[in-house]
């Protein structure tokens, strides 16, 4: 990690040129191998676990050096628990069906030409993100499952750990006949590469991908020559309708907020319906404030719950990734839908309700990402979608929507069959 005396332009370009390399090697192979290469990557991993996590216990230490956030220290930190997890996601994106090739849509018109609309790699896809070093892996198989190579740009409070993951990335490729270069790692710290990242590569990068806080994806808005797929905070919020049944509420509410409060689909936000705040809010809040959560309420939340913070216009729009919550009282479900519409990020929003009326309308009138109902938000993952992984949750309106995985990582080609046809 020693930038000294490194020719960055250099480095950054060729690494350019070799990704468009590793994307014809990728978009060529078959799917065995690709699945092959994911499966050896995971194996890889298990097999090096000792040297990943002494390169993490080294970020960590760094890490409470520089006084990273608690939040930042979390997303950080592995252990043998955490790894074995990196490593069983990579099992399941080589268990998941190949998308490359699959045929999308199919007719056949008048004249008899054949119309395939047929899913096809995107090419080269760099990957900027922060603090996560399981990204590495997670970008790393979803971009050889959809036949894309990749170039990752880890943040340098979790590079070493990176670096060793991807080590162990770069076996799995190349035991399976792959060569290494279908998924490169920026080696240095050196904050110029994202800039010449953003810039392109001389026309490498078919999309960026940013992971991480919002002045990260801002910078990347503004200053990319490529595609962006973008991924911004998760203000997400839950809705508690009148109608709902107290105990699942409780149990949701709890969990959405609680059961990981750094992770991107935690509940920032708790709406609850007006008609009936007098019965619901007291349980919940207790059940929060017993887990350890500081609630910041509006005036008529704290009426109800005097021992709460009072909270300020700051409160609506803030990410917390932490153990606090903010809570207004709404005039049913279209106050949490005009409350959704004013503050949300569109990442995940959830209702929790009986009335299908009151369901119907938040799902109808929310338009985020991903819509919940009667369930914890915090199931607004790739994973628990069933992709095996994600590379992000996408907040823009583009292509791919939601948690990405491997399917979301293709584009489409049409593929037109005649039999001499010409046109007039």
């Amino acid at each position: 990690m020693d930038d000294a005396g490194l020719n960055l332009d250099a480095l950054m370009s060729a690494m350019g040129r070799d990704a468009q390399r590793g994307a014809e090697a990728l978009r060529l192979a078959t799917p065995e191998r690709r699945t092959a290469a994911i499966t050896g990557m995971a194996r890889a991993i298990r097999a090096q676990a000792p040297q990943i996590l002494a390169a993490n216990a080294e970020d960590q230490a760094a890490g409470r050096a520089a006084g990273l956030s608690a939040a930042m220290q979390d997303r950080l930190t592995l252990d043998a628990t955490r790894l074995e997890g990196i490593a069983r996601s990579l099992d399941e994106v080589a268990a998941i069906p190949d998308p490359v090739g699959a045929v999308i849509a199919q007719w056949t018109r008048p004249n008899g030409l054949d119309i395939a609309r047929i899913r096809t790699p995107i090419g080269v896809i760099a990957m900027i993100y922060e603090s996560r070093p399981n990204v590495t892996a997670d970008a790393a198989a979803l971009c050889v499952r959809s036949g894309n190579a990749a170039i990752l740009r880890s943040g340098s409070e979790c590079l070493r750990s990176a670096l060793a993951i991807h080590a162990a990335l770069e076996q799995g490729l190349v035991e399976a006949g792959l060569p290494a270069l279908c998924v490169q790692i920026v080696p240095v710290a050196d904050r110029a590469a994202v800039g010449l990242i953003l810039g392109g590569l001389d026309g490498a990068i078919n999309l960026i991908i940013p992971r991480g806080g919002k002045s990260l994806v801002a910078r990347v808005k503004a200053e990319a020559k490529a595609p962006v797929l973008g991924h911004l905070e998760g203000l997400c919020h839950v809705y508690v309708d009148a109608s709902a049944d107290l105990v699942q509420a409780r149990a949701i509410v709890l969990n959405g907020k609680m059961r990981r409060v750094t992770v991107c689909q935690t509940t920032e936000t708790l709406l609850i319906d007006r008609a009936a705040a007098a019965t619901l809010l007291p349980p919940i809040a207790a059940d929060l404030v017993a887990a350890g959560c500081e609630l910041r309420g509006d005036a008529a939340a704290r009426r109800l719950v005097p021992a709460m913070t009072p909270a300020t216009e700051d409160d609506w729009i803030t990410e917390y990734l932490a153990p606090i919550l903010s809570v207004a009282i709404v005039d049913g479900v279209e106050g949490a839908i005009a409350h959704i519409r004013k503050y949300g990020s569109g990442h995940t929003d959830a209702i929790v309700a009986e009335d299908k009326a009151a369901e119907d309308a938040f799902t109808a009138g929310v338009d985020s990402a991903v819509v919940v109902v009667n369930a914890s938000p915090q199931f607004s993952d790739g994973g628990e979608f069933g992709f095996g992984a994600e590379i992000g949750v996408a907040t823009d309106k583009l292509h791919a929507r939601g948690p990405v995985g491997a399917e979301q990582l293709t584009i489409f080609k049409y593929v037109v069959h005649g039999a001499g046809q010409t046109r007039a």
